[in-house]
């Protein structure tokens, strides 16, 4: 099936090992001269299928079957053809939609390396339940994707890889939750009403590009750095681009810790505490942002430290 992918998104799934494993890559030359050998693969999420391709297709309700033992179906043994079924294999996929629909997960999603979610074309909601976690793997794009109302779930098994699942307590309720992660990008995402964050990325996590989405209606909107005595963060690079943050936020746009955060060319119409915070010796280069504070004479913080240790650029 022919596809045609823009250049940055290329260049973005360039490196595709034969095997993929769940901690980063170490020589990332290699696996692209591979993926120049071998190719890409593709999947079709939805009721198509075509000869040649791999079929992988989203369920527009909630998955079904009980999770509460390893033989469970769902969140164990997805059924092919699922979302999630595609979202944990080895091999790399660019998952893309037949149709649209609203995916309510019964568990996280656990991402497995060098995968694309791609919601063009189609209105894909992932809502009502618990949602994207990218943990300890490298290389996930999620573009184009409305993700909303995203709930805390857990204490059942979950699968995060062909050969592998485990028991996952309560998450968070983020609507995509990095841990551990590198090379993520999401991208012409919506997002609103989160329990937890809308994009939180912790524990080491870097390489990281969040632009182009749209978020509304939530507290604590973005998570940057685990906590102000986690270290590991001091390598975390973010860049934050050409989002818009609208109505209904109030907070964490971003909330920084450690590491380097590039905040460009965003627009921020609305917010009630505060736009962007850091602690924790964090570097922000806040450049090229249209900030429009509220009226509240309280409230019109655009950078606020909670610690006098920080560097911040802003032009």
């Amino acid at each position: 099936m022919a596809i045609k992918l823009s250049l940055l998104l290329l260049l973005a799934l360039l490196q595709f090992p034969t095997h993929i494993s769940t901690s980063p890559v170490s020589d990332p030359e290699s696996v692209a001269e591979e993926v120049d050998r071998q190719g890409t693969r593709s999947t079709t999420a939805g009721d198509a299928t075509r000869s040649g391709t791999r079929t992988a297709s989203a369920s527009p309700t909630a998955q079904s079957g009980s999770a509460s033992k390893p033989s469970a179906v769902g969140t164990v043994k997805p059924k092919p053809g699922t979302l999630r079924y595609a979202a944990i294999q080895n091999e790399p996929l660019w998952i893309v939609f037949a149709r649209d629909m609203v995916i309510k997960l019964k568990a996280e999603l656990m991402m497995n390396s060098f995968k694309t979610i791609d919601g063009r074309g189609s209105s894909v909601h992932i809502a009502g339940g618990p949602c994207i976690t990218i943990q300890y793997v490298t290389n996930v794009i999620i573009h184009g994707i409305n993700i909303h109302d995203c709930k805390k779930g857990g204490n059942l098994y979950v699968r995060d890889s062909p050969e592998h699942f485990g028991w996952r307590t309560v998450s968070d309720g983020d609507g995509v939750s990095i841990f551990g992660g590198s090379h993520v990008w999401v991208d012409h995402c919506s997002l609103s009403n989160c329990a937890d964050g809308l994009i939180d990325a912790i524990h080491g996590s870097t390489a990281i590009t969040i632009s182009n989405n749209y978020m509304t209606h939530h507290n604590k909107v973005m998570l940057l750095g685990h906590n102000d005595g986690f270290t590991r963060d001091r390598s975390m690079q973010v860049t934050i681009a050409f989002n818009h943050f609208g109505e209904g936020l109030v907070q964490r746009m971003p909330r920084c810790r450690h590491g380097y955060f590039h905040v460009v060319n965003n627009d921020y119409t609305h917010w009630q505490m505060y736009a962007i915070g850091g602690s924790a010796a964090p570097t922000i280069n806040s450049q090229g942002n249209r900030f429009l504070a509220p009226d509240d004479r309280f409230n019109k913080e655009v950078l606020y430290f909670f610690q006098s240790n920080h560097t911040c650029i802003s032009q």
